[in-house]
């Protein structure tokens, strides 16, 4: 009997040298210098982002759920009848989307809904103003940004290669001499900004643009649904609609989805998607998609109980903490930041309240300033009188361990009014 003989195969262990080739010396280097002293002293060697894991018995304010839509009825019923039914359907660019297609009636409808005549729907709000900006701005356009503007916004202004020009926070004085001084472009602002609550001055910014023949984008991100008539948006609430060239929005706060969408004149259609790259380069959502933000859509168009209870929640814990000295001065919206300043103190503030059961979200750079870290809180309609009092116990319990009083923004606000009143006096 012949026996077989097999070619034995050495067997190669496997580690991490062996799954990925070896990295370039530069990025090392980076990694060296921007992130490694970050990770060990700063962050103890735990990432900044991630706490404990939420228990089914916390009070969860770390997402974007404003209206607590989640979980309805008439939304879940239209994303499982969208799975089981529409099986013909095509993944492709979103630029071959035309004539009944479910998004672009989606899209009509969004553009409808805030007072314009037409919009487009993205993958996300990130590619929504990134995709509007390459295509309305250029090396010749200025693009002037309030400086708490989202990341997004000013990505947007890179991608179009525009000088970017920031200008300070909430400040209409100074968007004016900046426009005097470079001249007429795009300005762009967030209605509610994402970090502080911050509602902005809109009124007063359209009339800026407007003397200065500038184009404005306002981004409703944080607005949208929680804000003016419907839940049309800030826009709409102070009757600026048809003053604004452009209205953006991520679908992913208030709608609890995924997806962007932003307006432009209807006469603008093959222009944008000739020039917007997120556009042409990315695939369109998913029918299942679609159909939920559709019947989303009808609900928060319904949804004024909850838009009254959001506001209600709003003041009654804004004025708690205020109250028991946390400097949430900055803000008024249903976004509310505790910024303890230091990313190591955001840390123990973070703990601190995670060891007694209430979940915000920590924000750092490059979400913040650097050294204007924050644990973000964000409320939703569906807060009990139970739950809030539960926030604003530990509020106060951890107020003594945390002292707010003396956290940076503190101190500089004492500051500035020290200032005022001598100049008053």
């Amino acid at each position: 009997m012949q026996l077989e003989i097999l070619d034995i195969v050495p067997v190669r262990t496997v580690t991490k040298s062996t799954i990925n080739p070896g990295l370039s010396a530069h990025l090392r280097q980076r990694i060296a210098r921007e992130f490694t002293p970050r990770w060990q002293k700063q962050w103890g060697g735990k990432f900044v982002l991630h706490g404990k894991t939420a228990g089914s018995d916390s009070v969860r304010l770390d997402g974007n759920d404003y209206l607590s839509v989640t979980g309805h009825p008439d939304i879940v019923g239209a994303q499982v009848a969208a799975l089981r039914h529409d099986r013909e359907f095509v993944i492709q660019s979103g630029v071959f989307v035309h004539g009944e297609h479910p998004a672009r009636s989606l899209e009509k409808s969004l553009a409808n809904w805030v007072g314009k005549d037409d919009g487009f729907i993205c993958q996300s709000g990130y590619a929504a103003n990134v995709g509007l900006l390459q295509a309305i701005a250029d090396a010749q356009t200025p693009v002037y940004l309030d400086t708490l503007a989202h990341t997004s916004l000013w990505e947007g202004a890179h991608a179009a290669r525009a000088p970017a020009h920031p200008f300070r926070h909430n400040d209409p004085a100074h968007l004016e001499r900046m426009l005097t001084r470079h001249g007429a472009g795009v300005v762009v602002v967030d209605s509610v900004y994402s970090t502080t609550g911050a509602l902005c001055p809109l009124r007063e910014m359209v009339e800026v643009a407007e003397r200065h023949g500038c184009m404005i984008l306002v981004d409703e991100s944080h607005s949208l649904g929680t804000h003016g008539p419907g839940g049309a948006g800030l826009c709409a609430e102070l009757g600026l609609t048809d003053r604004v060239h452009f209205i953006t929005a991520s679908l992913a706060k208030a709608f609890a989805g995924r997806g962007g969408f932003f307006t432009a004149p209807a006469d603008l259609r093959y222009y944008i998607l000739s020039s917007s790259y997120p556009n042409i380069f990315s695939s369109c959502l998913l029918p299942y998609e679609i159909a939920g933000l559709n019947a989303t859509l009808a609900v928060i168009g319904q949804r004024d109980e909850q838009r009254h209870r959001l506001r209600a929640h709003t003041l009654r814990l804004r004025a708690s903490l205020s109250d028991l000295g946390y400097p949430i001065h900055q803000g008024t919206e249903q976004i509310i930041s505790l910024e303890a300043g230091t990313e190591p103190d955001t840390m123990v503030l973070r703990d601190h309240l995670e060891d007694r059961g209430v979940f915000g979200a920590v924000f750092c750079a490059p979400a913040t300033s650097r050294n204007r870290a924050m644990v973000r809180l964000t409320l939703h309609a569906a807060l009990t009188d139970a739950e809030l009092g539960h926030v604003e116990a530990v509020a106060r319990e951890v107020a003594p361990l945390v002292k707010p009083w003396d956290w940076p923004i503190a101190r500089r606000a004492r500051a500035a009014g020290s200032s005022g009143n001598q100049l008053a006096g």
